[in-house]
């Protein structure tokens, strides 16, 4: 099976949206939807507006997936 290179990017949280979707403001000033990993739910990590967050984003440029809060 092959592995995927995943796309990691910086972005920080400006809007909560219900069953744990974000839009989150990239660093290079675009806004992408994102979800909480399936870890982050399981250990009920918390992500609030205004959290540096990091991103692995889909390969096709739709939703992204929170994995990681600062």
């Amino acid at each position: 099976m092959k592995e995927q290179k995943q796309n990691k990017v910086l972005g920080v949280v400006f809007e909560a949206l219900p069953n744990t979707l974000f839009r989150v403001e990239l660093k290079s000033g675009e806004e992408m939807l994102a979800y909480l990993s399936g870890k982050m739910r399981k250990y009920r990590i918390k992500v609030l507006v205004g959290d540096k967050v990091e991103i692995e984003t889909d390969s096709y440029g739709g939703k992204g997936r929170i994995t990681r809060r600062f």
